[in-house]
C-alpha cells in the first residue's frame, strides 16, 4: 500500500523526470501540440454540449449514450479537421480515440458531480505542466497520452 501511495504523491527528482522524458522519446515541443490537441478537443466538447442542464426552469435536453457518442465522435472530427488545417494531421481512428473516448464518456458525458465534470481542463492543464514536480504516475499518463497521440500523427 506504501508503495501505491508513493506511486501517486511522491515527486520525482528533475533530474529523473528529464531521463524518463529521454528513455520514452518525449519532445517538450510535442508534449505542447498534444496539449494543444487535448485541450481543443476538451473546449469544443464543452462548449458544444448541450445535454444535462441541471436549470430546473428551462426545458431539459436528455440526451441518450448514443446521442453523447454522437457528440463526442463530432468533437473528435472537428478537432482532427482544425489540426489538419494547420498542417497537422493525426489518424482519425485509433487507439488515442478509444482513451478520450473513454475518458470523456467516463469523467464529462456520464459524471454526474459538476465539480469533477469543470476540473477537467486543470486535470489536463496539470497533467501537461512541464514545470511542477512529476510523481510517477504523472508521468506514466502523460507517456501513455504522448505515445498514443505520437503514433497516431501523420508526418
Amino acid at each position: 500500500m506504501e508503495n501505491f501511495f508513493n506511486y501517486i504523491t511522491q515527486p520525482m527528482k528533475p533530474e529523473d523526470v528529464d531521463i524518463w522524458f529521454r528513455i520514452n522519446n518525449i519532445i517538450p515541443e510535442k508534449m505542447d501540440l498534444y496539449y494543444d490537441f487535448t485541450f481543443s478537443l476538451y473546449y469544443l466538447i464543452v462548449e458544444t454540449y448541450l445535454g444535462d442542464d441541471d436549470n430546473k426552469s428551462e426545458t431539459k435536453i436528455v440526451m441518450s449514450d448514443e446521442d453523447k457518442k454522437n457528440h463526442f465522435q463530432w468533437c473528435w472530427k472537428k478537432t482532427i479537421q482544425n489540426f489538419n488545417k494547420e498542417s497537422i494531421v493525426f489518424n482519425e481512428k485509433g487507439d488515442h480515440l478509444d482513451y478520450f473516448m473513454e475518458f470523456f464518456m467516463e469523467i464529462f458525458y456520464l459524471q454526474k458531480e459538476d465539480k469533477i465534470k469543470n476540473s477537467i481542463g486543470t486535470f489536463f492543464t496539470d497533467v501537461f505542466d512541464r514545470k511542477k514536480p512529476f510523481t510517477k504516475s504523472d508521468l506514466d499518463m502523460i507517456s501513455s497520452i504522448y505515445k498514443s497521440l505520437d503514433k497516431n500523427m501523420v508526418l
